[in-house]
């Protein structure tokens, strides 16, 4: 079992608690009765597979099976099929603002104060999801991109901000050529969108491990939980979400980690380190879903753009007190385009002769490299 005792998930499927204190589970859970199932949690925080007509056939790397079908998170799978058993909890708003900033600050402490540091390295972007782990953490920071990325100099400037070293790994067109045909079998997708996400994860991860780190930490899961997306705060006007608040826009890309999740915990074992998400924990999730729209996504200025507002209002004032002032509130790129792997993976793609005008080119040309 991946993340969690089996005692403790037991416990979990008799009271049906969504979020029984953990950082996640996954993996084969024997029952009382001798029985047998497999089972994930309501976040899908750790992957699962069975074989798509054998249930009984599972491991946790897709590789291993001829034709491997992910547990959905929250379910438990039977050879008589999938069942949900802990849905995503839906909390009213806190009405209490201070209250609030308080429980999310408590959760960030309490879920960073747990994690063993030996042997871990940290995902640093100089975001402040990455900063709070840089804070919170006693290990060595690490950021991948080319050269001249926003990534690169945001982590450097953060990082001396925060009196810490930073080790850059500087990614090139041969580490993408190389990296591209493992990663894409490692995960199991050759669509242009996911690969280039996962490749600077991927190749940082590399670098940890090659200098003797099995654990990786990273800020996977702020964004979803704490408002972080542009078309959350532009809800309901964005078309890329369907809810008409704030909140229900949060819940709608809640809902997208799990299979956000499979993709980047497959990428980083393949690189040879273990995951460790502490913004993912219970405790996290338990104080992030309550926030009200306001401390996701702050109200905008008259005449202010929404897509402009600052997002993630609640866990940046509860890291105020961790962070230099320049560090919490500074805005982040999605890692694909800071770190410029989209940029320079679509130079190569053009390069190779997959021209723009040829429908979804990268991931033709992602294929190719695959092939």
């Amino acid at each position: 079992m991946d993340g969690a005792d089996p005692a403790t998930v037991r416990a979990a499927l008799d009271s049906g608690d969504p979020l029984p204190g953990t950082r996640g589970f996954a993996g084969r859970l024997d029952t009382e009765d001798g029985s047998a199932l497999l089972v994930r949690d309501v976040l899908g925080r750790y992957p699962c597979f069975s074989e798509a007509d054998d249930p009984t056939a599972w491991s946790v790397d897709p590789t291993d099976l001829s034709d491997p079908d992910p547990v959905p998170a929250g379910h438990v799978r039977t050879p008589d099929g999938d069942e949900q058993v802990w849905p995503l909890p839906d909390p009213p708003a806190t009405d209490d603002d201070a209250v609030a900033i308080t429980a999310v600050r408590a959760a960030v402490e309490a879920s960073t104060a747990a994690v063993e540091t030996d042997g871990l390295a940290v995902a640093f972007s100089g975001g402040v999801d990455s900063a709070v782990l840089a804070a919170r953490l006693d290990a060595p920071l690490y950021v991948a991109g080319f050269p001249d990325s926003h990534d690169v100099e945001a982590a450097r400037s953060a990082a001396a901000a925060m009196d810490r070293d930073c080790t850059v790994v500087e990614l090139t067109h041969d580490d993408l050529e190389r990296a591209v045909p493992e990663l894409a079998h490692a995960i199991g997708r050759t669509n242009a969108m996911d690969v280039q996400i996962a490749l600077p994860l991927y190749l940082v991860a590399e670098r940890v491990a090659a200098d003797g780190f099995d654990r990786l930490a990273v800020g996977q899961g702020a964004d979803e939980l704490f408002g972080g997306y542009a078309k959350v705060a532009k809800a309901p006007d964005d078309p890329r979400v369907d809810a008409d608040t704030v909140r229900g826009a949060r819940r709608e890309v809640v809902t997208t980690l799990p299979d956000q999740l499979e993709r980047d915990v497959l990428a980083l074992r393949a690189a040879g380190v273990e995951p460790v998400a502490p913004l993912l924990s219970d405790r996290v999730i338990e104080a992030a879903l309550p926030l009200p729209g306001h401390l996701l996504v702050a109200d905008p200025a008259p005449g202010e753009d929404r897509g402009d507002a600052e997002r993630k209002v609640a866990l940046r004032r509860a890291a105020a007190s961790w962070l230099p002032d320049e560090v919490s509130a500074r805005d982040k790129k999605a890692v694909q385009y800071g770190s410029l792997v989209a940029r320079e993976l679509d130079r190569l793609a053009r390069q190779a002769g997959f021209k723009r005008r040829m429908d979804d080119h990268v991931t033709k040309y992602v294929r190719s490299l695959v092939d």
